[in-house]
């Protein structure tokens, strides 16, 4: 049984941030999730140092809105907004088309690789 484990049951620590060097509690909850987890290492950084290294590491912050490309659809003619820059070499389908291609099965202008292709 670990030293901050009481006959199943964990207890709040406090640790130090790599980052910043400031005190967090590292809480019983958090540990028996890491625990389930099977996770053999406590967290390094405060919670928020570890917010701005996943913002850091995706290159935006989670809470930031998407860029969004206009582009017509090339089943029905209508817009369609996609969260990529369209190129000419592969269709793009408005979110309607796009579900109904899906839920069909098929796309015409797929190869049997399952990608869009023109061989």
């Amino acid at each position: 049984m670990g030293e901050n484990e009481v006959a199943g049951k964990f207890e709040d620590r406090t640790l130090v941030c790599m980052d910043c060097g400031r005190s967090f509690t590292f809480t019983s909850g958090e540990q028996e999730f890491y625990a389930l987890k099977g996770f053999a290492n406590e967290p390094k950084r405060c919670p928020d140092c570890r917010d701005r290294k996943k913002q850091a590491r995706f290159g935006q912050d989670s809470r930031e809105e998407r860029q969004m490309y206009t582009a017509t659809c090339a089943a029905c003619g209508g817009p369609a907004e996609v969260p990529f820059m369209p190129n000419s070499d592969r269709p793009v389908y408005c979110s309607n088309c796009f579900a109904k291609i899906r839920s069909d099965g098929h796309d015409d202008n797929k190869s049997s690789h399952g990608r869009y292709s023109n061989y």
